[in-house]
């Protein structure tokens, strides 16, 4: 049987080309066009990562849907390319584990389930509701790879994990040199600047230096979180740095690094004191754009939520008009377009902004649809919650659980003031659920306690509690 699978490896190759050949003499027109040829490319890319799934999928799924949504050159075409992407990747995840350790399925992915069923019944009510299907089964393909193909990725975590933080680096420096140097929005606009650096990038990287073995691997990632940060805060987005703020805080009070703490408030005032010394007009213009900018962005006669308010209004009127089941998934009934997309779905609904995912979902599936969506995200806190009392008392960073839980944390924060959470063709939220359901996978039982890091990072956790931390 080996000796058969190794001669049919080997003669495949051979067969494909020779095939290619054939066709392109008989068929010459077809190996002229440009499209065609592209798509061929993509096909045989999509098959190549499909074939090693375990190591290229994710990756490739996270390069199509970033390279659908972000303002770079050939954008377009992924528009449609991400959706083949991610439906190949969930139906064929889902074959390579039947029969397997990652097929396995708790409450999180039983309510899953049901949310993807409230979708569909709110896509019947819509006033577009071939769009609102459509959408439906997006978010099917979203957890049915969340719930198989993606939990793959942990029969080698160390490096799954690796990699996610030198693209958290990658992202910190090329978003860097595209906004400061080139004066390039890449990723659309400010609040997708700061969604991707604050809820992604920061937290996961300061993880990744507070894990680091080496010296220099950890000043690396610390140089990256802190340029994170400032880019943050460069996209003057209040959600944003309230959810990486509040991810951070709750790790380090986690693991009791109350003195790093303390450092780095101290930090900021001594660099607030030096530069009120050395540049005291350059201390009052900076007040000033904080206090316009990002406080109240611009709408100081409104209040400090000034700029919500409008979408907040608007949408709870339309979930008093249709209070059941909805406008139907992913539709909205008037307004522009909403947070995330730039206009890349290649629909003709009426969309806009909501101000909030939870106000967002909420219009759209209605009050009674709603409630698989709610229990969905209690059991995610409920994670949340798990993997943080056992942060709590073995005081040790290195379970992968913890740097998703920053993420979750983040995220939950951010999504409340941003309306991106069930917005299937936005990156942040193909990348937000994936890890999701890894963490439903890793979290920790009760009784469970991490053992000493191996080279700043471990997978298994024993068994027994440790004695109590004195």
């Amino acid at each position: 049987m080996d000796k058969a699978l190794r001669i049919a490896l080997v003669g495949l190759p051979i067969v494909l080309v020779a095939s290619l050949i054939l066709l392109g003499q008989s068929l010459p027109a077809y190996f002229s066009n440009q499209q065609f040829l592209l798509g061929l490319i993509f096909l045989q890319i999509l098959v190549v990562c499909l074939w090693f799934y375990e190591q290229l999928f994710f990756p490739l799924l996270m390069i199509a849907f970033l390279w659908a949504g972000t303002d770079v050159p050939m954008s377009e075409p992924w528009t449609i390319g991400r959706w083949l992407v991610l439906g190949a990747g969930a139906l064929v995840g889902f074959v390579r584990t039947l029969g397997t350790s990652a097929q396995h399925y708790r409450a999180f992915h039983v309510v899953a389930a049901f949310c993807v069923a409230s979708a569909v019944a709110s896509a019947t009510v819509s006033e577009a509701p071939s769009l609102a299907l459509l959408k439906a089964v997006s978010l099917f393909l979203l957890f049915l790879y969340g719930a198989c193909g993606a939990r793959l990725v942990l029969r080698d975590p160390d490096r799954f994990f690796r990699g996610l933080l030198l693209a958290c680096e990658l992202s910190v420096y090329a978003s860097a040199f595209c906004y400061l140097v080139l004066s390039q929005e890449i990723w659309g606009n400010r609040n997708s600047l700061g969604a991707v650096e604050g809820v992604v990038a920061a937290p996961l990287l300061l993880w990744g230096a507070l894990v680091a073995g080496e010296k220099s691997l950890q000043l690396r990632r610390a140089v990256a979180c802190l340029g994170a940060l400032y880019l943050v805060y460069f996209s003057v987005t209040r959600a944003a740095m309230l959810g990486v703020t509040v991810a951070m805080l709750v790790v380090l009070v986690g693991v009791r690094k109350h003195k790093l703490i303390v450092k780095g408030l101290l930090g900021g005032v001594c660099v607030i004191a030096i530069t009120a010394i050395l540049a005291p007009s350059h201390l009052d213009e900076f007040n000033s754009s904080l206090v316009s900018g990002v406080i109240y962005k611009g709408q100081q006669e409104q209040g400090l939520l000034g700029s919500r308010l409008t979408p907040w209004q608007e949408t709870l009127r339309v979930i008093e008009n249709k209070p059941y089941f909805g406008s139907g998934f992913g539709t909205s009934i008037s307004g522009g377009q909403p947070f995330g997309e730039i206009g890349r779905l290649a629909s003709t609904a009426v969309l806009r902004e909501h101000g909030s995912s939870y106000l967002a979902i909420t219009e759209w599936v209605g009050l009674l649809g709603i409630l698989p969506f709610a229990i969905l995200l209690l059991l995610l806190i409920r994670a949340i919650v798990r993997v943080f009392r056992c942060l709590r008392r073995t005081g040790n960073l290195a379970h992968y659980s913890v740097p998703i839980m920053m993420v979750m944390i983040a995220g939950l924060v951010h999504a409340g003031f941003e309306d991106w959470m069930f917005a299937v063709g936005y990156y942040l939220t193909v990348l937000y659920w994936t890890l999701a359901f890894l963490l439903v996978d890793l979290v920790p039982e009760d009784t469970a306690y991490y053992p000493a890091p191996l080279h700043g990072m471990h997978y298994r956790y024993a068994t027994s509690a440790p004695a109590p931390r004195q």
